[in-house]
């Protein structure tokens, strides 16, 4: 089974925790000397990076939120000066103030190498010929994959978001062996390529590697018996990198982080308390060899568990189980994260729309769609018809705009989700049902 960085993946259990101290004091070093967000957080618990000599130590520092990289937009986070800064990212989310992501080129040729890893893990050679429909722009997901790719030397196809058909004939015509996008693209491809009366099996696709979306066994039992693929799940965090921090090998028994580029922990959502191995919370990753971007415990808020016993592929890295939920009402819709709070404060800045909402997320005919249902004042909910009509739009348009996808608006009177709120919550996502 070929491993990319053998010394790496497969090493001893203490040779990586010795490693990981020794790069988590670099890491220390350059954040509380160069980021005045960690060199406040630190002096305020009255720490410097010489005092954290072990991994009891490491637990006393503060995380770091995704409300502190917000507040500290755009520049306020990077560690280096911009002179050295050769590519600049922004999270793919739905606020004013997205995150901005500096690299530097040691943390491109990183990220490139990580990429290669989780490639290999999968099966992935120099023979291969990947087509990218991730979207190319200020997401981190195609660049990661197209770049790794090109460090193991396959055949790169930045087929980004082309129109479903012409992502068909791209594949027939230049021989894809090798899918990357979404789980829920991966279904709309399979059912176009059906109502083309194409047999997928005269296709040259072997592998699908899948991301930005929860998906479940049963939607890759889906995808991999209508386009007789064998898939890998890989998971990333813009705001720590992108993917390649950790991904499926051909045993499919949890995806490997990449322990020596990021130190993972599981803690307590509400106590904050780190848990034991095997236990199910929040995950908290600190990068170890980020330069222009280091981030201390960052709280991802997904939901999920460490299993740190080697696994059959040889690799002695933590596998990490598939992401089981959010600690947060954030949805991810056409890997696009939406934030109810921001889907709020546009209703509000609209005048006849009252306080009370509630976003469904839906999947229908494996496309993902998003719902608003807010109340709106009564002068408008019995006005007539046309107007009623005219308003709606207008709410629909305001929000289609604002965050960059398509959504579909329903108006209620007052009073009418008092109960629904009660017993679902503002965040429904039936495509988890």
């Amino acid at each position: 089974m070929a491993i990319w960085e053998r010394n790496f993946e497969c090493c001893h259990r203490d040779e990586l925790e010795q490693l990981q101290l020794e790069r988590l004091q670099s890491s220390l070093n350059r954040a509380y000397k160069n980021v005045s967000f960690y060199r406040h957080s630190f002096d305020r618990k009255k720490i410097v990076p010489e005092d954290i000599r072990n991994y009891s130590d490491f637990k006393q520092l503060p995380f770091t939120t995704r409300q502190d990289l917000q507040s500290n937009y755009p520049y306020g986070m990077f560690a280096v000066p911009l002179r050295e800064v050769v590519r600049i990212h922004t999270t793919a989310e739905t606020a004013d103030t997205p995150t901005v992501i500096g690299y530097t080129r040691n943390d491109l040729k990183n990220w490139a190498g990580l990429i290669a890893r989780f490639l290999t893990a999968a099966g992935v050679t120099d023979d291969d010929v990947i087509q990218v429909s991730f979207h190319y722009g200020l997401f981190t997901g195609a660049f990661g994959l197209h770049h790794g790719a090109e460090r193991i030397g396959a055949s790169v196809i930045p087929a980004s978001s082309e129109q479903t058909e012409k992502q068909i004939r791209i594949m027939q015509d230049y021989r894809t062996t090798v899918l990357a996008t979404t789980p829920s693209y991966a279904l709309i491809l399979a059912e176009q390529i059906e109502k083309m009366q194409i047999d997928p099996k005269t296709l040259m696709l072997r592998k699908g590697l899948l991301g930005a979306e929860q998906w479940s066994e049963q939607i890759r039992r889906e995808i991999e018996q209508r386009l007789f693929i064998e898939t890998f799940d890989n998971y990333g965090v813009s705001e720590l990198m992108g993917p390649g921090i950790a991904g499926e090998c051909t045993a499919h028994a949890g995806l490997h982080i990449f322990e020596d580029h990021f130190l993972p922990e599981i803690i307590d959502p509400t106590t904050c308390e780190v848990l034991p191995p095997g236990s199910t919370g929040e995950l908290v990753l600190t990068t170890l060899t980020r330069e222009a971007f280091p981030l201390i415990r960052y709280r991802t808020g997904d939901v999920t568990s460490l299993d740190f016993s080697p696994c059959a592929c040889g690799r002695t890295l933590a596998r990490m189980r598939r992401i089981q939920g959010r600690t947060d009402d954030r949805l991810t819709v056409k890997g696009i994260n939406v934030l109810p709070q921001y889907i709020e404060k546009i209703l509000m800045d609209i005048e006849g729309c009252e306080p009370r909402y509630q976003v469904v997320a839906k999947r229908e005919h494996n496309r993902d769609s998003l719902e608003v249902h807010v109340e709106v004042s009564e002068n408008i909910f019995f006005d007539e018809i046309k107007y009623q009509e005219l308003f709606r739009e207008r709410v629909r348009s305001t929000l289609a705009h604002r965050l960059g996808l398509r959504v579909e608006v329903k108006l209620l009177e007052r009073k009418t989700l008092e109960d629904e709120l009660k017993r679902s919550g503002k965040v429904v996502d039936l495509r988890l049902l």
